[in-house]
């Protein structure tokens, strides 16, 4: 069975961020309307499943009520935990888990954590990937990309909303950063591409 496709829905500052220093991302209010969810629930009901590492999922264990309904949560980690909602643990590769989730007929899965998301990027796994920009410039914080290997995306859609928050979705081009297949080990930038955008209002 072929391993399911991984895509990414995560919210950064301008300046690349996922969290404050001390994890904190109270800067998410900025954007909140009521209503108005940017295409989150969409994007989870079209998933089989989602990935998360343990920094994720320490805080998700705190929240009052589990997040993630019924949605079946596989947790990457080499620790032991009690489950809370069902949840699954596994101690190995990415790319391994995918094999197992594959041979179990999963097609999608939703990949959180910003670690967990680097992970996946430097094993060439990211299938899609949907950021949207929350128009704030943190100046430091926890970066949602690393130095690793570079990956050239075509990009799918990108719309603005009356928030002033940006979304854009890539997909992973295969012919790779260069215009040939494959990646290459380089430092990542999200290298200039031909956009098409649309806007909302």
């Amino acid at each position: 069975m072929p391993a399911p496709a991984c895509c990414v829905f995560i919210a950064t500052s301008v300046d690349g961020f996922i969290a404050r220093t001390d994890g904190g991302i109270d800067w998410l209010k900025r954007v909140e309307r009521e209503g108005e969810d940017y295409g989150y629930q969409r994007f989870f009901d079209s998933v089989d499943a989602l990935v998360i590492g343990r920094g994720t999922y320490e805080v998700v264990r705190g929240f009052d009520a589990w997040p993630y309904g019924g949605k079946r949560c596989v947790v990457l980690t080499h620790r032991t935990f009690e489950p809370k909602a069902k949840e699954e643990f596994f101690e190995g590769e990415p790319r391994a888990l995918l094999d197992k989730l594959g041979a179990e007929g999963l097609k999608r899965v939703y990949v959180d954590g910003g670690a967990v998301i680097s992970q996946f990027l430097a094993a060439g796994l990211i299938d899609q990937l949907t950021i949207s920009q929350v128009p704030v410039l943190l100046g430091r914080g926890l970066p949602l990309f690393h130095p690793g290997t570079e990956h050239a995306l075509t990009l799918v859609e990108s719309r603005s909303f009356p928030s002033g928050l940006v979304q854009s979705t890539w997909h992973k081009d295969q012919r790779g950063a260069s215009g040939a297949s494959g990646d290459r080990p380089l430092t990542p930038a999200l290298s200039p591409l031909r956009r098409r955008e649309r806007e909302t209002g």
